[in-house]
C-alpha cells in the first residue's frame, strides 16, 4: 500500500524551533552576493503581456475610515466585470514599486531585507479588457503576463476546500513564495518571513479594496498540492502561501 503523507507530530513547533536564530545557527554564515536570486520573476514565453494603466484610486479616502470599515466580505455580485483601472490600483497597493536605492527596489508593503520573495498571480474571471485566465504580475515592468487561458473557478474553489466565494469573485489573488530569494540571506528563518510578508501584502489589499468600494476576503485554507499543480509551482522552490478574493460586494454589506 502507498505510504500515507502523515505530518510529523508537532511539526509547527518544530518549524518555529528549527528556524530560530542562535549564535550556533548563524556561525559561519556569509552573504554570497554573486548568488543573489533575481529580484523579479518573468516568463520567457507567456501567451501575451498586458500593460497596466497608471494606478489611480478613486477620490481621497481617509485611512482611519478604512481601518474602521475593513472586513472580510464574501457576498459578491458575480456578473459585473471589474474595471482594469481598479485592478491596477489593487496591484500597485499590494506590490507597487515606490523607490529605488542602487539595485534595491522598495514597494508599498515591507519585506524582510527588502528581498520580496512573494510573487503575485491572478485568476481573472471577469475584468474589462482582460481574457479569463491565470496571470502573473510583474511589478518592475508593471504589467501582467497571461500564463493560462480559461475558466479555473471551479478548480480553485475545490482546491480551497470548496470555498464558493472564489467562483463568484471577479479576481482571485494567488500569492506564492520563491524561497531562495529570502533564504539567500536568512537561511531557514526565511520560511517565517514569507508569511509575514504575505500578511503585509494582504492587509494592503484589504485597505485598497475598501477604498475602492470592493469586497476582499483572504483565503488561507487550501490544499497546497492542488493549488501548486493548477499554478505550475513545484511546491518547494516556489509554493503557494496565501490567496484572496476580490469582488463587487452586495449592497447590503455595509457593516
Amino acid at each position: 500500500m502507498p505510504k500515507k503523507n502523515i505530518p510529523e507530530p508537532e511539526i509547527g513547533k518544530r518549524f518555529q524551533n528549527e528556524t530560530k536564530y542562535t549564535p550556533e545557527s548563524l556561525a559561519g554564515h556569509t552573504l554570497n552576493f554573486a548568488s543573489i536570486p533575481p529580484a523579479f520573476k518573468e516568463y520567457s514565453n507567456p501567451l501575451l503581456r498586458v500593460s497596466l494603466p497608471e494606478p489611480k484610486a478613486k477620490g481621497e479616502t481617509n485611512i482611519w475610515k478604512l481601518f474602521l470599515k475593513r472586513r472580510s466580505r464574501r457576498d459578491y455580485i458575480a456578473d459585473r466585470p471589474l474595471r482594469l483601472n481598479d485592478l491596477s490600483a489593487l496591484l500597485w497597493a499590494t506590490q507597487g514599486l515606490t523607490a529605488q536605492f542602487g539595485d534595491t527596489f522598495f514597494r508599498t508593503a515591507p519585506s524582510a531585507g527588502a528581498l520580496y520573495p512573494v510573487e503575485t498571480y491572478l485568476y481573472v474571471r471577469t475584468v474589462d479588457g482582460l481574457e479569463e485566465g491565470i496571470y502573473h504580475f510583474r511589478p518592475g515592468d508593471y504589467d501582467l503576463e497571461l500564463l493560462k487561458r480559461g475558466d479555473f473557478a471551479v478548480q480553485l474553489a475545490e482546491a480551497a476546500l470548496q470555498q464558493s466565494v472564489i467562483a463568484r469573485a471577479q479576481v482571485t489573488f494567488i500569492w506564492s513564495a520563491i524561497i531562495a530569494r529570502g533564504q539567500w540571506k536568512y537561511n531557514q528563518r526565511a520560511y517565517r518571513y514569507v508569511y509575514i510578508d504575505a500578511g503585509h501584502i494582504a492587509q494592503n489589499l484589504y485597505l485598497a479594496g475598501e477604498g475602492l468600494g470592493l469586497g476582499i476576503c483572504a483565503v488561507g485554507a487550501f490544499y497546497d498540492d492542488d493549488i501548486n499543480r493548477i499554478m505550475g509551482f513545484d511546491g518547494e522552490d516556489e509554493t503557494v502561501i496565501y490567496m484572496a478574493t476580490v469582488g463587487f460586494r452586495s449592497p447590503d454589506q455595509t457593516i
